[in-house]
């Protein structure tokens, strides 16, 4: 297996995924903090975490893991996003 296969079979690159998602949130929370414009943390955190939650039911299923979890994860996604939409076009 390749290095790049075993990236993915491994499951890291879920792991990238997240971290790029963590630097992105403490990027534009910083950006907020320091300007005071920009997305609120609420609305960064609303933002963020259904990506989080593909990226752990993508991680699950690349390593094999209880299909259970994969569904729970996805879901969660699901409903992290429903709930930003519904934010937002709620004002």
């Amino acid at each position: 297996m390749t290095d790049f296969a075993a990236f993915f079979a491994s499951g890291q690159v879920a792991d990238l995924m997240v971290a790029v998602l963590l630097v992105e949130a403490l990027a534009l929370l910083a950006f907020w903090r320091l300007t005071g414009r920009g997305l609120s943390p609420r609305s960064i955190a609303a933002l963020v975490l259904p990506g989080v939650f593909f990226a752990l039911a993508l991680r699950a299923a690349l390593t094999g893991a209880w299909w259970g979890f994969v569904s729970l994860s996805l879901t969660a996604a699901f409903f992290a996003h429903a709930c930003d939409v519904w934010r937002r076009l709620r004002g």
